[in-house]
Formats: structure tokens, C-alpha cells, sequence
């Protein structure tokens, strides 16, 4: 209770001001947010294609080391050739198989102390948005020598 003669406070306009200033101030985050919201988009998703480029060229080059490793073990087969690109295709899991190219040479038969090289090539591309901004060819190489 108040006492006689006591009146309440009057309400200033201070705390009406204080709440237009915090929702223009709320507003201005949310255009400043709506602005750099596309920007960080595009870049997780060309770090997204990046790594999956960097997926793609780990996979290549396990292609390639089995690849050489298959001809390793088969130098007396009479299909080891054939056996070294079936070997390297099927070591990669989430590549498309019909656009790798695996090569080997020199081509059989294999002696004692030679080298023989798997190439495995697999064609990329990075795209943002549907646009390509870099493509190329993943290679990889593997050299064994013979026993």
C-alpha cells in the first residue's frame, strides 16, 4: 500500500526507447545473417567437394597398390594382366568402375627382376551449384619389381 500523498512513479519513455532499439538491433541480425547465410553455404559445399575429390584420389591410389600388389602375386598366371585391372577396379567401392582406367606394363610374361607399373586413372570434377570450377584427371602410379 502507498501512503496518502504518494504517488507513483511516472513511467518514462526510456524503457519504450530501449525496446525499439533492441528489435531494430534484432532485425539488422537477421538481414546481416540472411546476407552471409548463401556465401557459407557455398563454402561448406566446396569443402564438401573437395573432400569428396580427396575421397576419390585415396580410392585411385588403392586401385593402383593392389593393382601392382595382384601382379606381384600372379607373375606365372596366363591371365595377369587381365587379373591385375579386375583386381584394381573392384579395390575402390564407391567409384564408377566404367570410367576408371587401369593399365599395365610392360604386358606378360613377367620375369625375375622386373618392374611392372599400374596406372589407374579416374576423371573429377568439382562443381558448386552446378557450375564447375575445376575438373581434371586423378592418376596414380605403382611400380613392383619381381621376385
Amino acid at each position: 500500500m502507498s501512503q496518502p500523498g504518494t504517488e507513483p512513479p511516472a513511467k518514462s519513455a526510456a524503457p519504450a526507447a530501449a525496446d525499439r532499439r533492441a528489435r531494430r538491433t534484432r532485425g539488422q541480425a537477421m538481414v546481416e545473417f540472411t546476407l552471409i547465410l548463401p556465401l557459407l553455404l557455398l563454402l561448406i559445399l566446396g569443402i564438401y567437394q573437395f573432400g569428396q575429390a580427396y575421397a576419390n584420389y585415396i580410392q585411385v591410389t588403392n586401385a593402383a597398390r593392389d593393382g601392382g600388389r595382384k601382379a606381384l602375386v600372379s607373375r606365372s598366371d596366363a591371365s595377369g594382366v587381365a587379373d591385375v585391372i579386375s583386381t584394381a577396379k573392384n579395390a575402390t567401392w564407391w567409384l564408377d568402375k566404367n570410367q576408371m582406367a587401369v593399365s599395365v606394363s610392360p604386358g606378360q610374361p613377367w620375369t625375375t627382376g622386373q618392374n611392372v607399373t599400374v596406372t589407374v586413372t579416374y576423371p573429377y570434377s568439382i562443381n558448386l551449384l552446378g557450375f564447375v570450377v575445376g575438373s581434371g584427371t586423378l592418376k596414380s602410379t605403382t611400380t613392383v619389381r619381381m621376385e
